[in-house]
């Protein structure tokens, strides 16, 4: 195999979206291995292997709080949690117990704030098909390489849903007193890590940034997510940002509002910047002498003629809006003609 030679700012498709001045010694910027072979992480982006997925999903600020959401991931203590050194917490005192301990600590801690968070969860998970055992494995390596020896945490595996899933709940003080405040860098740490680790147990797994896949529509947030379940259950209003961005969606639907907005054109010229540096870096690859480096040429530049279209959330609303608005009109009865009964006589 020829040396890598990456064309001039190539780097820049995968370099996440974090501020540099915020990022913390030992983040993702220094450990994500920008350096490396590139090969085979374009290898499995152009075979489009499964994203890791890894999000905090909450934090709990008091006792009552914390024990709680102990008490939900292990489903009433019927799931073990598995501990640093594989320590295990069964059955539903010990939970609590658990939860106490974890309270106390926090209490204890006379620099904490009324209000700060006692502990953070996180969700690793990865798409339906995924041995779920293999889930499990990788998340205890990545727990490991975490947190072990800075703080205490706890993990069980949940396979309730198509997607099997694993609830990471990390004690927001660590041993040497610092506090757990992750930030975009550490996420985005996290995903790799956790993607390496199912990558060394067999599974295909990648974590890039949505441009670099070509999505440039955002996920709903979960909290707006959760109040939309809530309101389609009838528990709840419409969140007022959902409200708002289905107002911008009429307004392009049926007010000819097409004007694009500052950030879709900011985003438009990202994507077309990506998917640039994909093709001469395909280009570059196609014409190596070694024929692994040409086939993977071609397979890039397969994945940048396969990547979606740029999409945003206002204009897929308004498509579903003057969707929704023709299939209303279709099914409308039809209207009875003008005028009355006499006139139609004459």
């Amino acid at each position: 195999m020829s040396d890598f030679i990456p064309v001039q700012g190539f780097e820049d498709v995968w370099r996440p979206a974090v501020r540099q001045r915020q990022v913390r010694p030992q983040t993702v910027l220094s450990k994500a291995g920008l350096g490396a072979d590139p090969r085979p992480r374009l290898a499995r982006l152009a075979a489009k292997a499964p994203e890791v997925m890894v999000k905090v999903t909450g934090r709990t600020r008091d006792a009552a709080h914390l024990r709680a959401h102990l008490d939900y991931i292990s489903r009433n203590g019927e799931l073990p949690l598995e501990g640093p050194d594989g320590v295990l917490f069964g059955g539903r005192r010990e939970v609590r117990d658990l939860a106490a301990d974890w309270g106390v600590e926090a209490m204890a801690d006379t620099g904490r704030r009324g209000g700060s968070p006692m502990s953070h969860s996180l969700v690793l998970s990865m798409p339906a098909g995924t041995d779920p055992g293999v889930v499990r494995d990788a998340a205890r390596a990545f727990a490991a390489d975490m947190f072990a020896g800075r703080h205490d945490y706890v993990f069980t595996l949940h396979t309730d849903t198509a997607r099997p899933h694993v609830h990471l709940s990390i004690c927001s003080r660590g041993h040497d007193g610092r506090r757990f405040n992750p930030k975009k860098a550490d996420l985005e740490l996290f995903r790799r890590s956790f993607a390496q680790a199912l990558r060394d147990r067999g599974v295909e797994a990648e974590a890039t940034p949505r441009r670099a896949r070509g999505v440039t529509r955002k996920p709903v947030r979960g909290p707006v997510r959760r109040m939309l379940e809530r309101h389609a259950a009838g528990q709840g209003p419409v969140p007022k940002v959902a409200r708002a961005a289905l107002r911008e969606g009429a307004r392009t639907a049926f007010q000819g509002d097409r004007q694009p907005r500052p950030w879709e054109t900011a985003s438009l010229r990202r994507q077309q910047r990506v998917r640039e540096l994909y093709l001469a870096q395909a280009r570059a690859l196609q014409a190596s002498p070694d024929v692994t480096d040409r086939k993977l040429g071609d397979a890039v530049a397969a994945f940048v003629r396969d990547m979606p279209r740029p999409d945003f959330e206002r204009l897929a609303l308004a498509r579903h809006l003057r969707a929704s608005n023709q299939a209303s009109r279709e099914s409308a009865p039809p209207r009875p003609p003008a005028g009355n009964g006499r006139e139609r006589d004459r």
